[in-house]
């Protein structure tokens, strides 16, 4: 399968996920305006005070890579 089809197929998965389901987990002790919830293999993440804004939704490899360059300060404001 060609690459690009391999990531339609993973976008149109993306999208029919039903995060209702997800368990949802916050930052800070609970205190964090971020939440990550897993479902179905993939990682979502979402703002606690907006949960009906769509979430970004990750792949265990997108995830990863995420998190790699957080702890590496890539995000970091300035």
């Amino acid at each position: 399968m060609a690459e690009s089809a391999t990531e339609d197929l993973a976008g149109d998965m993306r999208q029919r996920l039903d995060l209702a389901n997800a368990t949802w987990q916050s930052g800070s002790h609970g205190k964090g305006d971020v939440q990550i919830g897993f479902i179905e293999g993939y990682v979502a993440m979402r703002d606690r005070r907006t949960p009906e804004v769509p979430a970004l939704i990750f792949n265990p490899e997108e995830w990863r890579a995420f998190v790699e360059l957080a702890r590496e300060g890539e995000f970091d404001l300035t």
